[in-house]
Order: C-alpha cells, then sequence, then structure tokens
C-alpha cells in the first residue's frame, strides 16, 4: 500500500486550522493569581483589588486574590518567588515588602535581584502621621513636645517588622530627637484598630485605610509625610510646612512576577495593568484613596525607580538603625 505523504501547503493548511502546542498557546489561558503580601484591611488589599479586576478584564481571566502576610511582606514575596515563571503568579509589590524588606532584613528566603520580573508602577502616595486624640498634639511640633515629656515613652504602630511604616516611624522617631517604642503588627487593619482603640498612640502609614477614622475624628491627622500636599485631604500640611523636611516617607505600588517569566508574558501584564490603571473609574478610586496614580512607561522603566529607590531609602534606615535577624 502506497503512504500517503501531505505536500508542504497542506501541512501548512492543516497546522492552521490545529489547536497550538499548550505553550504556544495565547496567555494567559486560564485564572492568574495576584499575591498581596499583607493581611486584608490595608491599603496594598485596596489597591491590589481594584487592580485585580482591572487587569482580569483586560486579560479576559479572572485574577484571584491571595492574601498573604507576615515578615514584612517576605512571605507573600517569597511565593511569588518561588512560583513557576510562567506569568500566572503576581505580587502586589510596594516600598515596605520589596524595597525596605530588603535593606532591614539580614535574610531572606530569595534574591531580590532575581527573584522578579518587573511589570510596572501602579502610584504611590506620601504617608499621613496620625496620632490617638488623648495625644496632646496638633501638629508635630506640639508632638515633639509631648513625646520628649513622655514616661512612659509613647508607642508608634506599624503593619510589621521592616515595612515602611517601621522605617517611617522610626526615622521620625530620630528627626524629633524623641524616645517612642515601636509595635508592630501583622498588617494595617491590625494595627489601626489599636491606634482606634487607644492602645497606640502614634502611626504613619498610607492615607486610604486612615480616612474613614480621620472623617470621624477618631484618629487626628497631623501632617502628610511628603513634599506637597495630597488632593484627597488638602488641609493637611505637609512635613516641611511643619518644620520638618527630613520626614519623608513615601509609600508605592507596584505589579511584579517571578524572575524568569518570558518577556513576552511581561509585556502583556504591562499593557493589562496600564490599561487598567488608565481607567478612568479605576483610577479615580485609587486618587480618592489618596494614590498619585503613575504608571510605568515600561517595565524597564520600573525596574530602575525599584533601584533608585532602594538607593534612596538606604542611608535613610541606615541612620534610623532599623534591623531585623
Amino acid at each position: 500500500m502506497t503512504q500517503f505523504r501531505p505536500g508542504r501547503r497542506a501541512v501548512l493548511a492543516l497546522a492552521a486550522v490545529l489547536p497550538l502546542p499548550a505553550l504556544a498557546q495565547a496567555f494567559p489561558d486560564r485564572p492568574l493569581r495576584l499575591v498581596i503580601p499583607w493581611p486584608p484591611g490595608g491599603t496594598n488589599d485596596i489597591v491590589g483589588r481594584l487592580i485585580a479586576e482591572g487587569m482580569g478584564q483586560r486579560l479576559g481571566q479572572s485574577v484571584v486574590i491571595e492574601n498573604r502576610g507576615g515578615a514584612g511582606g517576605a512571605l507573600g514575596a517569597e511565593v511569588v518567588a518561588k512560583a513557576t515563571p510562567d506569568g500566572y503568579t503576581l505580587l502586589l509589590g510596594g516600598s515596605g515588602s520589596l524595597t525596605i524588606n530588603q535593606l532591614v532584613r539580614r535574610r531572606l528566603p530569595y534574591d531580590p535581584a532575581t527573584a522578579f520580573a518587573p511589570i510596572g508602577m501602579v502610584g504611590s502616595g506620601a504617608n499621613v502621621i496620625i496620632v490617638h486624640p488623648s495625644v496632646q498634639a496638633t501638629n508635630l511640633r506640639e508632638l515633639q513636645a509631648v513625646a520628649k515629656a513622655a514616661n512612659p515613652p509613647l508607642n508608634y504602630a506599624s503593619p510589621g517588622v521592616g515595612s515602611t511604616g517601621h522605617a517611617a516611624g522610626a526615622l521620625i522617631t530620630q528627626v524629633l530627637g524623641a524616645e517612642m517604642e515601636h509595635v508592630p503588627y501583622r498588617g494595617t487593619g491590625p494595627a489601626m484598630n489599636d491606634v482606634v482603640a487607644g492602645r497606640i498612640q502614634v502611626f504613619t502609614n498610607a492615607l486610604a485605610p486612615m480616612q474613614p477614622q480621620i472623617q470621624a475624628g477618631t484618629v487626628r491627622a497631623l501632617a502628610i509625610a511628603g513634599p506637597r500636599r495630597n488632593a484627597a485631604i488638602p488641609h493637611l500640611p505637609t512635613t516641611t510646612e511643619a518644620g520638618f523636611p527630613d520626614i519623608q516617607a513615601a509609600t508605592w505600588y507596584a505589579i511584579l512576577t517571578t524572575g524568569g517569566t518570558p518577556p513576552d508574558r511581561v509585556q502583556r501584564l504591562f499593557a493589562a495593568l496600564t490599561a487598567a490603571i488608565n481607567d478612568p473609574t479605576i483610577r479615580g478610586r485609587l486618587e480618592a484613596g489618596g494614590l498619585d496614580v503613575e504608571p510605568s512607561e515600561s517595565p524597564a522603566a520600573f525596574a530602575r525607580f525599584v533601584a533608585e529607590d532602594a538607593a534612596r531609602w538606604a542611608p535613610v534606615v541606615r541612620r534610623a538603625g532599623v534591623s531585623v535577624e
């Protein structure tokens, strides 16, 4: 029997209609997951859920949220660092979980230089310094006087050891020249609960989770720890206006995936992220939470920003003496 051998044109025609191998199929072809390295209730969670919804719509797949708090964001970051490098596992990274953590922790379960493939920035917001109303201070000068006279010392909360809030709180104590005791929590939500309850006197964090409590009067905002006022709370002066220009602490949020993910998938994720944060509804909700929306020009541009941010924070962390074994 003569064996049938299709010609080259016939082979090409068949290839055009047959399904491609799994690895060559359009990305993504199944749901993705976004690891938020903090518990629910904080700004990371608010930003992450907005971005997951927006990216999912543009990728044609759902983006499932996974909160994995602990170790100042390192536990969640480790999940992404050790995932399959296929672009299906994303990380909501930030100044705390990425920049500050690698500066203050002597040991991390991954190499920050190679563990992640940067995708792009979402935005940033200067931190807000708040106190419980029982603290007799309406501005930073008054807080300085109260803190210096306090016996026992005032305490300040952070969302976790090695977080931006930890470094910012230590910086405040240094600049004010007053001793305050650090009380770490597992995320912003639990910290805010204890500030509102009066168990914590001072807290520095992004605006979004604080805003309802500031408006309700259950906490008192003293200053924005940045160079300019925030449109979401325009009456609040900056630390520079208050006479403490060295207190500068902004929290940024961004999306990354596992290091080694193919560049074409990184670019696909970047396009979806950029489209999501340029959506007027999503942008409006981010800005209402106190964020300056700042899309990256490219994944490479975002990678440069991360390196520059680490270089900027390194001397701050060193002077503040923040270190974690």
